[in-house]
């Protein structure tokens, strides 16, 4: 449930509403954008934070009849499961997403096929209803679209890596890029950086591809699904490559090595463990990283490149 601290304001056009997550705060964010009379929703969130939402918009005095527009950066459940369950509350908004993701938000019965087999009897708790898009509410975009949302464009990047139906939206006016998970997952109040890498579409040279993309625009600030807004791009998505390529060989030795994949996670808790306790000495931010990147779905995500790649006998 949302409360007087779930609405922040950016800016003068932009509110982040935090939806709290398994009743925990800063783990999955959603945005509000408006300009020139329209307002915009950038990710929406699992089903089961749908009252953080729309509670967090009757804060803020945001009309449902005025949002008009829903952004997804890409179809993953907590970005988007609530997004069918969103139409008819949010009656004059069309939704925009990558034109890779866009038939499984119309018909999702193999997103949840795929993501029941991840999740089994927690995915209820987790994600709830995922209802489908009626498809006259969709616009697919391609690589490059632009999307407008009163004064503002929003310029549709493709960003795979992280998910093969992945985009970031790059807002020129003001220099801020909505990453989505192609910059990671970070809390407020820390530098580190971690990668969400869950199966089937990890792809690290495509991810690193990203990456440079997003630098080469020197945002102003990254507006991060997990968690809120950053300004040091460079160093940011630094840490997110050279991290991404550590956990690379860390877990291709181990794998060769013979280790199963419980103890790949295990490994790869420990050492991810060992790097959060000696800058984010909080446990209860730290337990917010593992509730939004965990370890057993990232060496999954490993696991299933490696193998793609003929790095390990399929």
């Amino acid at each position: 449930m949302a409360d007087s601290a779930s609405v922040r304001s950016l800016s003068d056009n932009l509110l982040l509403t935090d939806l709290y997550f398994r009743g925990r705060q800063q783990a999955i964010a959603s945005y509000t954008l408006t300009s020139g009379g329209e307002t915009a929703i950038v990710e929406t969130g699992p089903s089961t934070t749908i009252s953080s939402l729309t509670n967090g918009l009757a804060q803020a005095g945001v009309s449902p009849l005025s949002v008009s527009k829903i952004l997804l950066t890409h179809i993953h459940l907590d970005h988007a499961g609530a997004t069918g369950s969103l139409m008819e509350l949010l009656p004059n908004a069309v939704v925009y997403v990558s034109e890779v993701g866009a038939p499984h938000l119309a018909d999702p019965s193999k997103l949840v096929g795929s993501a029941s087999r991840i999740y089994g009897d927690q995915m209820e708790a987790l994600w709830g209803e995922v209802l489908p898009v009626p498809e006259d509410r969709l616009r697919p975009l391609a690589d490059g679209a632009v999307v407008r949302v009163g004064d503002l464009e929003l310029h549709a990047l493709y960003t795979p890596g992280h998910a093969s139906h992945h985009l970031a939206y790059w807002v020129p006016a003001s220099g801020a890029v909505f990453t989505g998970d192609a910059a990671g997952v970070r809390l407020p109040g820390t530098d580190r950086v971690l990668p969400p890498t869950p199966p089937p579409d990890l792809d690290l040279e495509e991810w690193d591809s990203s990456i440079e993309r997003i630098l080469g625009l020197h945002p102003s600030t990254m507006y991060l699904t997990h968690f809120g807004g950053f300004h040091d791009a460079e160093r940011h998505l630094s840490e997110l490559r050279a991290r991404l390529f550590e956990w690379r060989d860390l877990l291709l030795d181990g794998a060769r090595r013979g280790l199963g994949q419980d103890e790949l996670a295990l490994l790869l808790e420990r050492h991810a463990d060992a790097e959060l306790s000696a800058t984010v000495p909080d446990p209860e931010v730290r337990g917010r990283y593992g509730l939004v990147a965990g370890y057993g779905m990232d060496v999954a995500g490993f696991l299933r490149y490696f193998r793609k790649r003929g790095d390990l006998p399929g």
